[in-house]
């Protein structure tokens, strides 16, 4: 049998072939990795879709004013901690001795506002000493919240954070005011007691130095200066995709 030698000089692949094939294969394999993370990515990354009816009213009164996110529709639960609203507004100011306004120091002055809301962000997001302690606000009323109720202290299950949507849940919130003990419920102190749209003025400690109703947490401070008209920009983000999953501009009504 034969035996076959290369010579002298002679080589079994050239190098630019050699090298050739090693490029081919480092581009296959890497080909390969970053279609397998781009399928992952797809994979984890996908945004529930959130359908809300949002209503923000402002009568100068505790017991007309409030705003609300009524869910229509979700395409999966989703879960409130995984959450963030997000509101911004601008208008104009309308008092300037309004302790929850104290940004206003001219009357017609351009003012901007809104807050950001996140389970856990200075939780909790409200600070009402006057009423029964603190709490995480938007409120969550409806389907699959076991406990709720209307008035401070709240239930643990129904504050921001602990309880998810649904088709059928409603987050919202009010001013701060007490009850009478019987119908129609009266506000008996706080926001526009004795001078509509204006914070009671026993609120003033509170009211300049940090967010101190349901209402100042989520539209911030100086939210009172609201008219009917203006409006509101609410967007809800989820934050694990990173991605905003509603986005409405909101008319104020009176």
């Amino acid at each position: 049998m034969k035996s076959f030698r290369l010579k002298r000089g002679e080589e079994a692949v050239s190098p630019v072939v050699g090298v050739m094939l090693m490029l081919v294969v480092t581009i296959i394999i890497a080909a390969v990795v970053s279609a397998f993370a781009g399928g992952l990515a797809t994979t984890t990354g996908k945004a529930p879709t959130l359908a809300m009816d949002t209503v923000i009213q402002n009568d100068g009164t505790a017991l007309n004013s409030f705003y609300s996110f009524t869910v229509q529709s979700v395409s999966d639960p989703i879960p409130t901690s995984d959450l963030k609203i997000t509101t911004s507004w601008q208008t104009t100011c309308k008092s300037t001795a309004d302790p929850g306004s104290p940004q206003c120091t001219a009357i017609g002055q351009t003012i901007s506002g809104g807050n950001t809301t996140e389970a856990g962000l200075n939780a909790p997001n409200t600070n009402l000493v006057n009423a029964g302690g603190s709490y995480q606000t938007p409120l969550g009323f409806g389907v699959g919240i076991a406990n709720q109720g209307d008035y401070s202290p709240y239930w643990p299950d129904q504050q921001f954070g602990n309880y998810t949507l649904v088709a059928g849940v409603t987050m919202k919130d009010s001013p701060i005011f007490t009850t009478s003990m019987s119908p129609p419920y009266a506000p008996q102190s706080g926001y526009g007691i004795g001078t509509p749209y204006v914070y009671d003025t026993s609120l003033s400690t509170n009211a300049g130095t940090g967010y101190l109703d349901g209402m100042q947490a989520v539209l911030g401070g100086g939210w009172n200066n609201l008219r009917p008209g203006d409006i509101v920009n609410v967007k809800v983000t989820d934050i694990k995709v990173g991605k905003v999953i509603y986005n409405q501009n909101v008319a104020v009504s009176g």
